[in-house]
């Protein structure tokens, strides 16, 4: 039978659910005779795995396949009992049982430390529903690929080991792995030692000062500061044993750097207990002393905090991630750190770097962001080589009195299948058991480079923070937390009954903890007080800087000309697309001065010139590699074979990275990664560019709590530049705008930046201005999309060369200023309308300026450009977007008082011409469009 009707008739259905009983008769018939089934079955049977294990082909459906490949070690190569023999039947019933304990075992954990969960019935766990009884217990059976020891053992020590294995206090979810080897490498470190290794005596202290540590810390700020906020970790301590070992255990693979992601509960713990942040600052801030002396600051559980540890392996790096309330936005801002970090010390496999990601159940389960940064995990442009996930499940949400209100599945985890990352739900109050699922999980990320999941169920002691009374909406499980002892207490006593330690020592381990926070010392006791330099990011050259308006970005025209030729070669080989090879053909004439520069060929160049200076540069974004507008064309398709090649990459050998990747339908994930990987590189450029302007609606959580306020609320600059495709072309509301005005709202204290540029050689001159610099701060462009083929939006090789940006735009042509009655201001587009319709109304009495750069706002260079217009009587400013949109109400001040210094008379007067107020920001009708644009172009002239 051919390979793909093989590979049809693994995917169908009659090889799983109801079919499967039949399947596997016929499966015992051929293990004892393969004549005895027809021909199809046999060749099917014949792929699976043989009794000497010879390889075979893989099969996608992960659960039959593991009964299949069971029922294949017990064939004997001596004469085997007939097809309806007892014996054969019920070995092939402990088969499935093993695996419906690996399938389901986690249903029937004990892994919640209050008791509460409801019971799940799980009759594959009996041995009635495998035709199996009491009377087999002592009877041997083959154990398969199951760890026992031993090929064969009696019935009761298979499901003794199962129940140990499957059923205490870790629930493991690993048979959705499609990947034979990570799932059987997975059962092997769980039933090898029954999900309980014994741990040395030095360990075992070690994890209970590591629970001392985080309980003391909740009870001195308790103490000290009763009713405050500061979303404690009590009833989750287990969670700082558990960051230690991850930590330690990472620095003995060799990893140099750690960046963590997590949102308010149990921040404070883990910023005094594992980065080493000193108590003494922790309680100025409890004090309100001031910590940030620009800016706005924040609340203390939004703080960051870097620092560096010791561990087996050496000096690693900690960085714990600055976040908002909007919890899991972090999450992917992280993934964007990591990945900076690692192509910075040129890991590709991830081993120096390793993201954790710390998230709450609720939010885990019910933010869409989850989804979108698990989806990222294993893509090109997003991939870190796999990230620790640790949800810190309270078992309640926000607010919520039920888990059915909170989700629909029945792990608050089960999002995390979507990538088949293996998912261990673990009891908090088991501190060992605790330990062993943290070091599978990183093991397995260390093997397999992909995600993983710790379900560390736990409680909260008190309310959603310490204001808040919990048993309003909780009366049952408050009840039960009242009297339920702290996870340190119940583990002191088990290692005191143990033998391990005395109760005197389990108490000095407290008091010393205790001495040590009055005392203001630091109780991260792996804290370097002399930390390695060389593993931070290097921000020292970028602090400090004031706005400036000019920069000189000029470039030697014959070095430009030079990297415009590299830049437009494509080897011999590549086929290349008929309209492709047209836009390339054009580039080498821009090249060689024969034809002006368009926007595509300046903005590509301008790629090549900082890739030349030194500057790595990352864009990403739906349709970047070509452009939404097909006016990039970076990547090359060869027509032959599919392959791809990158132009800007072969410029010069040992050259920075060009990176460039269509990313995949997200923006919220993808614009949070962006940002992520900006702050941690300063010295790249790194954009992101939305398809159409609006797509940053669907990430506009990371606008307002990162890139407009993270350098006033943190302290953290960044220098993301975001493309936004912006312009009236009738394209309707959804395609026209990208929100001008909500940029603009968002301004201040010069806190980003925000242009409409209307020529290559402005968005040449812009794009190198953000990396030349040394001030960085983000970069909102709103990018054309006629433009891009405007037979007037041109620029000359010499204008790219010896130019600058501009924030502002004089008059074109040669204009008697005396004769100007009327100035025009305008951003973006319409200056071309306004242009030509001044043209063909031979209108010499306006003049027409463009604003490039409304924020910091160019009042001082408008007013240069305006002040030699002594007789003009009216101002007018014109846009394309509705009244209540685009610049007008935010800028309209700043433009008065640039206009009011005029010695005309005119005074502060400033009138209006635009689309009339609207909800939506365009009109869906083409007729609407081109009726509003001719009006608005108008009635810029005629007010």
């Amino acid at each position: 039978m051919q390979q793909g009707i093989m590979e049809l008739m693994w995917r169908s259905s009659h090889v799983s659910g109801s079919n499967v009983h039949y399947v596997e008769a016929l499966y015992e018939q051929y293990l004892d005779d393969p004549e005895a089934v027809p021909d199809e079955w046999r060749e099917y049977f014949d792929t699976l795995p043989r009794p000497d294990g010879s390889a075979t082909q893989d099969v996608p459906l992960a659960p039959t396949r593991e009964q299949f490949y069971q029922l294949g070690q017990q064939r004997r190569t001596a004469q085997a009992p007939s097809s309806g023999s007892g014996e054969n039947k019920k070995q092939v019933k402990v088969l499935q049982l093993i695996n419906a304990y690996r399938v389901r075992g986690h249903q029937k954990a004990d892994i919640d430390p209050l008791g509460l969960r409801s019971p799940t019935p799980v009759p594959d766990l009996d041995l009635s529903f495998h035709q199996l009884s009491k009377s087999d217990l002592d009877t041997e059976f083959q154990t398969g690929s199951f760890f026992l020891g031993a090929d064969k053992a009696p019935l009761k020590e298979i499901v003794e080991a199962l129940q140990q294995t499957y059923c205490r206090s870790i629930g493991c979810e690993i048979m959705h792995i499609v990947d034979t080897e990570e799932k059987r490498w997975l059962q092997q470190r769980f039933e090898s030692v029954r999900s309980a290794p014994k741990f040395s005596e030095e360990v075992r202290k070690h994890v209970l000062e590591r629970l001392t540590a985080a309980e003391g810390l909740e009870s001195y700020l308790a103490s000290k500061y009763p009713g405050t906020k500061r979303f404690g970790l009590e009833g989750g301590e287990s969670f700082i044993p558990m960051m230690d070992e991850l930590i330690q255990r990472s620095g003995g693979y060799g990893t140099k750097e750690v960046v963590i992601g997590m949102a308010h509960r149990g921040r404070l713990n883990v910023l005094v207990n594992i980065l080493g942040k000193n108590p003494s600052e922790l309680i100025d801030e409890f004090d309100g002393k001031k910590v940030v002396e620009r800016g706005s600051g924040d609340v203390k559980y939004h703080q960051g905090f870097s620092s560096n540890v010791m561990t087996p392996g050496g000096e690693v790096h900690l960085a714990l991630s600055f976040n908002p309330s909007h919890l899991e936005i972090v999450a992917p801002v992280v993934e964007g750190s990591v990945r900076a970090r690692q192509d910075r010390r040129n890991d590709p496999d991830g081993g120096k770097v390793l993201p954790i990601n710390v998230h709450g159940d609720a939010a885990f389960a019910g933010q869409g962001v989850v989804m979108e940064t698990f989806q990222m995990s294993q893509t090109r442009a997003y991939e870190t080589g796999g990230t620790v996930h640790i949800v810190i499940n309270n078992q309640v949400g926000f607010t919520t009195s039920h888990p059915r209100d909170s989700r629909s599945t029945e792990y608050c985890t089960d999002i995390a299948k979507m990538v088949q990352a293996p998912i261990f739900h673990v009891n908090g109050d088991d501190p060992d058991a605790v330990l062993h699922a943290t070091q599978v999980a990183l093991d397995y990320r260390q093997q397999f480079k992909k995600d993983v999941v710790i379900d560390l169920v736990c409680y909260r002691r008190r309310g959603h923070n310490e204001a808040d009374e919990p048993s309003g909406t909780q009366p049952m499980m408050y009840r039960k937390i009242k009297d339920h002892p702290s996870s340190r207490a119940l583990y002191a006593k088990r290692l005191v009954n143990e033998g391990l330690l005395t109760e005197d020592e389990a108490k000095a381990m407290v008091d010393t903890y205790r001495d040590d926070l009055v005392a203001g010392n630091h109780v991260a006791n792996a804290l370097v007080q002399q930390p390695n330099t060389a593993l931070f990011v290097d921000w020292k050259p970028y602090l400090g800087h004031e706005w400036s308006g000019y920069t000189d970005t000029s470039v030697d025209l014959k070095r430009l000309q030079r990297l415009a030729a590299k830049m437009c070669a494509i080897p011999d080989g590549i086929s290349v697309q008929r309209q492709v090879a047209k836009i390339y053909d054009d580039r080498r004439k821009m090249q060689a001065g024969g034809m002006a520069a368009n926007w595509g060929f300046a903005e590509t160049l301008a790629y090549a010139t900082l890739l030349d200076e030194g500057h790595p540069v990352r864009l990403t974004g739906q349709d970047s590699g070509r452009g939404t507008f097909s006016h990039r064309h970076a990547v090359v398709h060869n027509q032959n074979d599919g392959s791809i090649y990158v132009p800007l990459q072969h410029l010069a050998e040992g050259q920075p990275t060009f990176t460039i990747h269509d990313s995949f339908l997200s923006e919220e994930a993808v614009l949070a990664f962006e940002y992520g990987y900006a702050t941690t590189a300063p010295n790249d450029l790194v954009i992101w560019e939305a398809q159409f302007g609006d797509f940053f609606n669907g990430a506009q959580v990371v606008v307002d709590q990162f890139i407009s306020s993270g350098e006033t609320k943190w302290e953290r600059l960044c220098g993301l530049t975001m493309l936004l495709p912006h312009g009236y072309e009738g394209q309707g509301p959804e395609h026209s705008s990208a929100r001008l005005e909500r940029f603009l709202q968002l301004c201040a204290e010069h806190n980003m930046q925000v242009c409409v540029p209307t020529t290559p050689a402005q968005i040449f001159h812009l794009l190198r201005r953000q990396v030349i610099r040394k001030l960085r701060k983000p970069l909102i462009v709103m990018s054309p999309k006629s433009l891009l083929r405007h037979k007037e939006a041109t620029s000359s090789l010499d204008e790219l060369a010896n130019g600058h940006f501009q924030m502002v735009l004089p008059d074109q042509g040669k204009r008697d200023a005396a004769k100007v009655e009327r100035i025009i201001l305008c951003a973006g587009k319409v200056y071309y309308d306004l242009a030509n319709w001044r043209e063909e109304n031979a209108r010499d009495d306006v003049a027409i300026l463009r604003l490039e750069q409304l924020y910091p706002f160019p009042e001082e260079e408008l007013y240069e450009a305006i002040k030699d217009y002594t007789n003009v009587t009216d101002a007018v400013w014109c846009q394309e977007e509705p009244l209540n949109q685009g610049a007008w109400y935010p800028s309209q001040h700043h433009m008065r008082a640039a206009v009011e210094r005029l010695k005309s008379g005119l005074g502060g007067r400033l009138k209006f011409a635009g689309r009339p107020a609207s909800a939506a920001p365009a009109a869906g009708y083409m007729s609407v469009h081109t009726e509003q644009q001719r009006q608005l172009v108008e009635d810029a002239f005629n007010l």
